[in-house]
């Protein structure tokens, strides 16, 4: 386990002079924002193309990521742990009270709006994931890995609140994107451009120093974890 100093100047003509760009995001962070971006996209196209075989799999790797990501809200660097986005309502309702305030000072990872966001997304993604494992199609040819421990009318019922889940993550995804877009247009704050190369533009006065950061290596059994449940349970090791 590692801190680094993740404040550095900005180069000249990149970021306003006085503001310094500071590192917010770890790798496993990062990587697993994009795939789960990438994994989204797949379920949803093989889903409305009948690939049934690869939108198990797209689920499978969702699960194992989503997994992971509980790992590492309590194993990884600082911005990444929930205890640092995941906030009470008095931090909730005084952050939406400044939410047009464009002279408010940017956070350095979530800020506790956006937390309970994310919190939301994982909650969703992993019951949404986790309802495909029992789930089957109308024909009973096609289902998820443990829908011999339901009946077929169980598993048909549990299809049905499957799609009607991601129905209601589409509506939280599209949400999401459009508190992106508000950031970029009203506030200036590019949160997709952070999310890709780790580092955020901050305000000198509103920098942190010494977030804590861990090395990438701690990551791997996490996923090791995650991996092997997944395996188990898409083998029908139970």
């Amino acid at each position: 386990m590692s801190t680094r100093n993740n404040v550095r100047a900005s180069d000249a003509g990149n970021v306003a002079p006085e503001t310094l760009r500071v590192r917010v995001w770890d790798l496993p962070t990062r990587l697993f924002h994009w795939l789960v971006v990438a994994l989204f996209a797949v379920s949803w196209w093989t889903a409305e193309n009948d690939k049934l075989e690869w939108h198990r799999r797209s689920g499978y790797a969702i699960l194992t990521l989503i997994l992971f990501r509980i790992y590492w809200g309590f194993a990884g660097s600082a911005t990444a742990r929930f205890l640092s986005f995941v906030r009470g309502p008095k931090a909730f309702l005084a952050y939406a009270a400044r939410l047009l305030d464009k002279g408010a000072p940017a956070t350095p990872g979530h800020n506790p709006m956006g937390g309970w966001s994310v919190l939301a997304l994982l909650l969703l993604l992993l019951i949404e994931t986790c309802l495909g494992l029992f789930a089957i199609d109308v024909d009973g040819d096609e289902g998820g890995p443990l829908d011999n421990l339901v009946s077929f009318d169980t598993a048909r019922t549990i299809a049905g609140w499957h799609e009607a889940v991601f129905n209601l993550l589409l509506v939280v995804v599209t949400l999401h994107i459009a508190a992106i877009l508000f950031y970029l247009v009203y506030k200036r704050e590019n949160l997709v451009a952070a999310m890709f190369s780790g580092a955020k533009p901050l305000p000198i006065a509103a920098a942190p120093q010494g977030l804590r950061f861990v090395s990438a290596w701690w990551a791997v059994p996490g996923l090791l974890i995650a991996g092997g449940i997944v395996a188990w349970i898409a083998l029908g090791r139970f």
